[in-house]
């Protein structure tokens, strides 16, 4: 029997700050701008952390049917470890899907339409990223859609349903919480390319190879640390109080770029969606009071 504990352990808790993330960057920068619908945040919210729990169960069952999972370092997989059945992981994973799909339609009918578009791709996306016949995970393009779907989309899409408009600030906040997002994964993928490598996965981490995957990963919080920047000109200068993230991931990049390997990475990870969750908290505090 597979128990709650194992259920909660495959859902991966310590990847849910990065949904959390997006949407407080998003409802911030609504707040300044016009005024957060409380509501639709909260929707968007239930939203993201469907998603982030749904790609973390398709991923567990796509990867463990596929033997990828077989010898992994790291957090528990359900599949890969037998604790629970391929059919009831992915059973787990459209029903997290299919919260997420009602949030919404709801978010859809009470702002546009059009919005169901863009939630279809988001689930497509989720699914094929390790699952299917050619995941884009296994080709090196995980990184990609993560900034894509779990910044740029999520950032802006969290502001587009509270204002109904364009908002530059939104898209800058969504690079930067889109890059440390990507960081996460990084990190992950770092961890694993003796593993992935074996078993086929070509992940941007195992093209790249391991030196260049560090600075990858330095990079990142660069780029996120600029973004901050960016929402600070476009808002108020108080945001760049976003800057004090970098105290957080200091020990992250420094333990990455120091030659951490296997199970020394797995701390990296929760330190990363730590400096994620930061950046959203202290760049929206400012906008939030105007």
């Amino acid at each position: 029997m597979t128990s709650s504990a194992d259920w909660i352990a495959g859902a991966r808790p310590r990847t849910l700050p990065a949904a959390v993330a997006p949407v407080l960057a998003g409802t911030g920068v609504a707040a300044h701008v016009d005024d957060a619908v409380w509501w639709k945040a909260l929707l968007a919210l239930v939203v993201s952390l469907a998603l982030q729990v749904g790609v973390n169960y398709a991923n567990d069952y796509s990867d463990g049917i596929r033997g990828t999972d077989a010898d992994r370092v790291g957090p528990m997989r359900l599949v890969g470890s037998r604790t629970a059945t391929p059919r009831a992981v992915k059973t787990a994973a459209f029903a997290a899907f299919g919260v997420a799909a009602v949030a919404g339609l709801v978010l859809a009918a009470t702002t546009a339409w059009w919005l169901v578009a863009v939630g279809a791709v988001c689930v497509v996306a989720a699914w094929f990223y390790t699952g299917g016949e050619k995941p884009y995970g296994y080709l090196g393009l995980g990184e990609v859609m993560v900034f894509v779907f779990f910044g740029l989309v999520a950032v802006v899409g969290t502001t587009y349903v509270q204002t109904e408009r364009w908002e530059w600030a939104a898209l800058y906040a969504g690079i930067g919480i889109g890059s440390l997002a990507c960081a996460i994964l990084v990190a992950n993928n770092l961890r694993d390319i003796p593993t992935d490598t074996v078993a086929g996965k070509r992940t941007l981490a195992v093209r790249l190879g391991d030196e260049r995957t560090r600075y990858l990963y330095a990079f990142l919080v660069l780029v996120a640390a600029a973004a901050v920047v960016a929402v600070a000109a476009a808002t108020t200068w108080w945001a760049l109080l976003g800057l004090v993230f970098l105290a957080r991931a200091a020990a992250p990049t420094k333990a990455v770029l120091g030659g951490a390997a296997g199970p020394a990475l797995i701390p990296v990870l929760a330190a990363s969606g730590a400096s994620e969750l930061a950046w959203s908290v202290l760049v929206a505090l400012p906008l939030f009071v105007r």
